[in-house]
């Protein structure tokens, strides 16, 4: 029987093949998939019976993933889509009619609010953002025409652990349902159905995979929103495209094999046999990767804490973070042995000397690497204000969650010691600079 966290990782969704006794998950590269007879056909596209037809819309080595996700996030069906953007998007075009809102929370990553301002308003979606911790301001801008309420996990870049179950109660107060990115977690340290999160969703480029070489994403559904009684009419009554209603012909899993016949087969924003098949391999090892994420975070933001030339340090498991008893309640591995809460693997810090001196670190790092992805084996340093977050206001970036001055860092699995000492000479290099800089600066004036 598969139970454990580790045990799941490695063989939901997967026997050896029967055909030919291989072990390893296949990979069935095709686009199409023979009928028996044009009577199988007629009822495949009917949804009459299940079956695969297009890999557009299904494929079985793509399945083995969603299968395997959706046990790790403890849901009842999930949908692999070609990025974590894809996953939002299906979610949004399943859930959100011209006229609707999304309440969201103000720290999100900046791709999501980019999306949500930029390009679900451009559909008629209103949305309306709120500061992450103001539960009273979530009840008082979610309405009859909230279409889905959303945070994140821990927030990108801020960190930040909303309260799940209080703020479950207030979406379902209003019949509407509460989706979180779980992206930054994972499910390793956290399963947000667990605590009333109807949908999840992830970036599976990041550490569920954790070698940076395949993009992807996944919704998992938790099986336990009722649709039937709230108005979604992708979902209950005669669907617009098929004119059956998903939540009788599916039960508890209706929103995954509702976005798998709505989004994914009309959008074709599905994730492909071999980068499912990649993102599979990269599973068997989540947990034991996550561990040593966990544990070099908390030395590095040790480190930083102590480090002359850094103005402060942001890391979930201090006790001086604003989320601090947030994450110490709902962060942590089932596997975890002596109890202890696990902060996960991000820590975001400022430079004393700023913006430019921020900037500069990134470019004087040497071990880590200075590009825009999270969750890799390997150390990465980002400038969230002028990358991943540049297309907001200097307003919009504080009420996210980052300054001028931070550096967003995702911890590797490397020596400890060698990404401290990488940093700590990318620092006093990037500090350095800037004074230089201004002393010239002072002398030609």
């Amino acid at each position: 029987m598969v139970d454990g966290f580790h045990t799941r990782s490695l063989h939901a969704g997967q026997e050896p093949d029967e055909a030919t006794g291989a072990r390893a998950p296949p990979l069935y590269q095709t686009t199409s998939y023979a009928f028996e007879d044009a009577d199988h056909a007629a009822d495949l596209y009917a949804l009459s019976v299940d079956g695969d037809v297009y890999s557009r819309i299904s494929n079985p080595t793509t399945r083995i993933l969603e299968e395997r996700l959706a046990a790790l996030e403890g849901g009842v069906a999930a949908v692999a889509t070609a990025s974590g953007m894809a996953a939002l998007d299906s979610i949004t075009s399943m859930l959100a009619n011209a006229g609707d809102n999304v309440v969201a929370s103000a720290d999100m990553y900046g791709g999501t609010a980019t999306y949500l301002t930029k390009m679900a308003t451009r559909r008629g979606v209103d949305i309306r953002v709120v500061d992450t911790l103001d539960y009273d301001a979530f009840a008082d801008r979610i309405d009859e025409d909230t279409a889905f309420v959303h945070v994140e996990t821990i927030a990108n870049p801020s960190l930040k652990t909303p309260d799940f179950e209080r703020l479950a109660d207030i979406a379902h107060e209003a019949a509407a349902p509460l989706v979180v990115d779980n992206t930054f977690a994972t499910p390793y340290l956290c399963r947000p159905l667990e605590h009333g999160a109807d949908i999840v969703w992830e970036s599976t480029t990041k550490w569920l995979h954790g070698s940076g070489t395949t993009v992807g994403g996944v919704l998992v559904d938790g099986g336990t929103f009722p649709w039937e009684h709230a108005d979604y009419d992708e979902l209950s009554g005669p669907n617009p495209a098929f004119g059956i209603d998903f939540v009788e012909r599916y039960g508890e899993a209706a929103f995954a094999n509702a976005t798998r016949q709505r989004a994914l087969r009309t959008l074709g924003n599905q994730q492909s046999p071999f980068d499912a098949w990649q993102t599979i391999q990269g599973l068997e090892t989540l947990p034991l990767r996550m561990q040593r994420h966990c544990e070099n975070a908390r030395e590095v933001a040790t480190f930083l804490r102590e480090h002359a030339d850094v103005a402060w340090v942001s890391y979930p498991g201090f006790e001086d973070h604003p989320t601090h008893e947030n994450a110490t309640r709902y962060l942590g591995s089932e596997e975890n042995g002596d109890g202890e809460s696990e902060y996960g693997g991000m820590v975001t810090f400022g430079l004393e000397s700023g913006f430019e001196a921020a900037k500069r670190t990134c470019e004087e790092v040497d071990l880590a690497s200075f590009l825009a992805n999270i969750g890799d084996a390997k150390t990465l340093v980002i400038h969230p204000a002028s990358t991943t977050h540049a297309q907001l206001s200097e307003e919009e970036q504080r009420a996210a969650g980052l300054s001028p001055e931070m550096v967003r860092l995702s911890v590797g699995i490397e020596d400890a010691a060698d990404v401290i000492a990488d940093l700590d000479r990318a620092i006093r290099a990037a500090t350095q600079g800037v004074s230089a800089s201004d002393s010239e600066g002072e002398e030609t004036r």
